[in-house]
């Protein structure tokens, strides 16, 4: 028998962040059933999930890697200054986009695929909460087509950044600089900054 003050099976607290309310209604949906684990807040903008976590401080946060305002990269560190013991499950139609691996640089702790069922979902936010961290035993290697430096130089280009500042911003020379953007501009096929920025916005980058 548990002594006074012992919980068990403590709830498991969830914060959904995406725009579209289909999946966010899924989720509630397929979550219905477990009486361990409870979303206590929804956003479907990033500055809004900053504001929805800091008041709630959930052990979950479930994060679409494409908001209205912002991506995940952008994000994550800010809900991890507001809510730092909150883990940050990245939830995503597109395993293999390139923002994947930065955003996980970032501090998110794992990624689930949308299309996911309800148990596979269940067991997940459990493993989270609990471990800190999700296992993808026997899941494909996430091949971005540009490194994480390399989108954050292309982040800070699209923000109308000069190489100067992004070298001061990312702590790197001039050059280094030029040599990542030299870089995605030949992935992504372009031959100037204004075309690389168009054609990461084709991609699905920005």
């Amino acid at each position: 028998m548990a002594g006074p003050g012992v919980v068990l099976n403590p709830t498991i607290t969830v914060v959904v962040v995406d725009d579209h309310p289909v999946v966010r209604d899924g989720v509630a949906t397929q979550l219905r059933m477990h009486r361990d684990i409870r979303i206590v807040g929804h956003a479907a903008r990033g500055s809004d999930a900053v504001v929805v976590c800091a008041r709630e401080q959930p052990d979950v946060v479930l994060l679409d890697l494409r908001l209205p305002d912002m991506m995940a990269v952008d994000v994550v560190p800010k809900l991890l200054a507001r809510s730092p013991r909150s883990r940050i499950l990245l939830f995503t139609a597109f395993p293999e986009h390139a923002a994947v691996a930065p955003s996980l640089a970032a501090g998110a702790c794992g990624l689930l695929v949308k299309d996911v069922g309800g148990t596979a979902l269940r067991d997940a936010l459990r493993e989270v909460a609990r471990t800190g961290s999700l296992r993808q035993a026997g899941a494909r290697h996430l091949d971005a087509p540009i490194t994480p430096r390399e989108y954050d130089v292309l982040r800070l280009v699209a923000s109308g950044n000069t190489n100067a500042e992004i070298g001061t911003e990312l702590g790197i020379s001039v050059n280094t600089v030029k040599a990542y953007l030299q870089n995605v501009m030949q992935k992504l096929g372009a031959r100037n900054r204004a075309q690389v920025i168009t054609n990461a916005r084709g991609h699905g980058l920005l």
